[in-house]
């Protein structure tokens, strides 16, 4: 049974602070000099600090109050392992070759080199009838969303499913398509809050959300780990072309699923007229850091006018953009060759074996836990608790990083979030600490 934490640790109100330190010279120097420029009214609808450098100051304060602790991080979704030595190398052996009159290149296509489109076409998308040249490489995932959103503008109303990942969230409070937020339910105006959670296998309820022009949807989800079965994805596709309404599809963890789910919208038939899809080399290869994703815009998605959607983000993109590294666009393809793809997939592995052994941890101590088959991610359930309110009580007493769960959405507000991106032997620690704890 589930044994309530004492949660005496409450949630720090300098959470929804700046962390920025005022010297007393500063303070003696400083001229209340103002320019005439008004603040973006947008940005100022914002709730709080982004949720990941939140976490990141949090661990940092926590450190400084524990110098000698060893703190181990279950939070911030970020690959440890090394890179496989056939990509390292061939952007080692790119970089090089910059060096020399022959190999030098500059400026390469806004919209990424013709080999790797066409492999990601060839390697991903394989009899879904996607083509290279509706493949954009960009510099991740959520640099895409941005540019996504700059592609809709502000009059386009949106959905999302609660719990997601926040910058589908935030962006669009940036764009301006959404109003303020409400004070108790923390939601905010003019987004549709599509709900899922154990009550609905983590799906939405369509027959009841209402008609929205985008519709925001992450499977394998981020946080929970669900990712939706074919069944799921044809009602989401019937719903959006019932609307007419364009689903962006977050497929990054895609290569975590292993029960056979869809690992593309583009396996459901129709989607192409529908869905525009985003991805990301960051969680497959290990790119958070060398920054590596792509975008596909089908030819056959078409505005209300018959204009084709990707003749505008193609003009966003030569506008906004300058094209992904030439470097990381050489790793992406050595991780797409024979004895590359092998490795890559040798490390999806390695973090899916971690996630097996924080499951059988959590569900060991009685605690529902979700998620960590088809994800890097577990959705650990707190029946009656503030998700800060978790986050802080661990932290305290186990010296590990996790993210609460309400910084997903609403629905988060009773789990936290934890990442199978470890090294084994601090996987295999925190499973210790954990056990002591709960």
């Amino acid at each position: 049974m589930y044994k309530s934490l004492s949660l005496s640790f409450m949630p720090c109100k300098a959470m929804l602070q700046p962390r920025a330190r005022i010297t007393r010279q500063d303070s003696e120097n400083f001229v209340d000099y103002r320019t005439k420029v008004a603040r973006n009214p947008t940005m100022e609808r914002l709730q709080r600090n982004y949720l990941f450098p939140e976490i990141s100051a949090r661990e940092a304060e926590h450190m400084e109050k524990y110098p000698n602790a060893k703190v181990i991080s279950l939070g911030i979704g970020d690959t440890t392992q090394p890179l496989p030595d056939v990509v390292a190398s061939s952007m080692a052996n790119y970089a090089h070759n910059l060096s020399t009159r022959t190999g030098y290149r500059g400026y390469g296509a806004e919209q990424g080199c013709k080999e790797l489109r066409k492999a990601i076409a060839e390697t991903f998308y394989k009899d879904m009838g996607i083509q290279g040249k509706e493949v954009f490489v960009s510099d991740g995932a959520q640099c895409d969303i941005s540019r996504l959103q700059l592609l809709f503008g502000s009059n386009m109303s949106i959905a999302v499913q609660d719990p997601i990942f926040p910058a589908y969230v935030d962006s669009s409070v940036i764009i301006g398509q959404t109003g303020d937020v409400e004070n108790e339910s923390g939601r905010y105006r003019n987004i549709e809050y599509m709900k899922c959670g154990p009550h609905n296998s983590f799906f939405p309820n369509l027959s009841k959300a209402a008609r929205t022009d985008i519709i925001f949807f992450c499977s394998p989800n981020n946080p929970t780990g669900h990712a939706a079965s074919r069944e799921q994805l044809e009602r989401l596709v019937g719903f959006a072309q019932e609307n007419g309404s364009i689903i962006v599809y977050d497929s990054a963890y895609a290569f975590y699923i292993t029960d056979g789910s869809p690992r593309s919208i583009y396996e459901i038939p129709g989607a192409e007229k529908v869905a525009i899809e985003v991805s990301s080399f960051s969680k497959i290869a290990g790119f958070t850091g060398v920054r590596l994703g792509w975008t596909v815009v089908p030819e056959q998605l078409l505005y209300a006018n018959g204009f084709p959607v990707i003749n505008d983000f193609n003009r966003i993109v030569c506008t906004c953009f300058n094209g992904a590294s030439r470097i990381a666009q050489a790793g992406g393809l050595a991780s797409l060759s024979k004895h590359g793809y092998k490795a890559v997939i040798s490390l999806v592995d390695y973090y899916k074996e971690n996630a097996e052994i924080l499951l059988e941890t959590f569900e060991s101590l009685g605690l529902r836990t979700y998620g960590g088959v088809n994800a890097p991610y577990l959705w650990v359930h707190f029946p009656g608790s503030n998700s800060w309110d978790v986050f802080n009580e661990i932290l305290e007493k186990t010296h590990i990083i996790t993210v609460p769960g309400s910084g997903f959405g609403p629905a988060g507000k009773e789990f936290i979030r934890v990442t199978a991106f470890g090294h084994r032997e601090n996987i295999l620690e925190a499973s210790k600490r954990l056990r002591s704890l709960l």
